[in-house]
């Protein structure tokens, strides 16, 4: 059986640019002021903080059952992957010494979680991750039940409460805010300005407003059977709803054309997390 998996040149870029911009976040922001982050990677930090044990050692020791958990839950190329980000994260802490840019407490809370957020949102990119909470999270999730946002949130609550009892509560309440930064990071990072956003529109100028969305916004155009619910069933003529999935820098030209053929049309938008075939234009990564 063949245990390596299939690496891409993009995959190893992102994974190798990931793990630098972590590094560095960690070196020349968290490391040198004391500051944790969130997930795995906030209890090796809180670790190495009360017990002095070397960062790199416990991020090798403290992710392997995580990794173990990875090859059981997502699959084994996913585990690879994400053990190889890791172990070169613990090497480029240990060899590679970043300079401390700065010891206000604000700037190392905000660019030390952008860093490190950046960074493991790279490394995702490339199919692995540098941190196993949501690998966690998603095993509970299977296991106990609630949502995986639950078990992400609650993991992290016990995580930053251990640090306001081992280490201060100023400090606990810094890192709050890297956590912050670094997950807002991140998620730019995996959905990019590009976010898909999923419209539905209503009027009486459907055929106008899909030949218009066809036309001059260049998507594709699903058309659904709807009925209105107001008034007497008499009263409730059928219409055709449009369906668009559009990205988030599309949404003005769309609604633009909108409202050019119909200023009263109702129009609802919901964020989508990814999508797979159809008409759909691709982000670029």
């Amino acid at each position: 059986m063949n245990y390596l998996p299939n690496l891409s040149f993009a995959d190893l870029l992102f994974i190798v640019l990931g793990v630098a911009l972590a590094a560095f976040g960690l070196e020349g922001f968290l490391l040198p002021n004391h500051f944790i982050d969130g997930g795995v990677t906030g209890v090796c930090l809180l670790v190495s903080q009360t017990t002095g044990v070397p960062l790199p050692i416990l991020l090798v020791v403290i992710n392997i059952p995580f990794l173990y958990l990875a090859d059981q839950v997502i699959g084994r190329t996913f585990a690879v992957k994400t053990a190889a980000a890791i172990a070169l994260l613990a090497l480029s802490i240990y060899f590679v010494h970043f300079p401390q840019l700065t010891d206000d407490t604000l700037l190392v809370s905000v660019f030390g979680g952008f860093f490190l957020g950046t960074g493991i949102g790279l490394s995702m990119r490339g199919g692995s991750v540098l941190d196993g909470t949501e690998v966690l999270a998603i095993y509970l999730s299977r296991r106990i039940g609630a949502k995986v946002s639950d078990w992400v949130i609650l993991i992290n609550v016990v995580i930053f409460g251990s640090a306001a009892l081992l280490l201060s509560v100023e400090q606990a309440l810094y890192s709050v805010l890297t956590y912050f930064v670094a997950s807002k990071a991140l998620d730019f990072i995996i959905d990019g300005v590009e976010e898909y956003t999923g419209v539905f529109v209503m009027s009486p100028q459907n055929h106008a407003i899909r030949d218009a969305l066809i036309t001059e916004v260049g998507c594709g155009v699903t058309q659904l059977r709807g009925q209105g619910g107001y008034g007497a069933p008499t009263d409730r003529p059928e219409s055709q709803v449009l369906y668009v999935v559009i990205t988030r820098l599309e949404i003005h030209r769309a609604m633009k054309v909108i409202r050019e053929i119909d200023d009263r049309a109702f129009v609802t938008m919901n964020s989508i997390n990814d999508v797979h075939g159809g008409m759909v234009k691709r982000r670029k990564i």
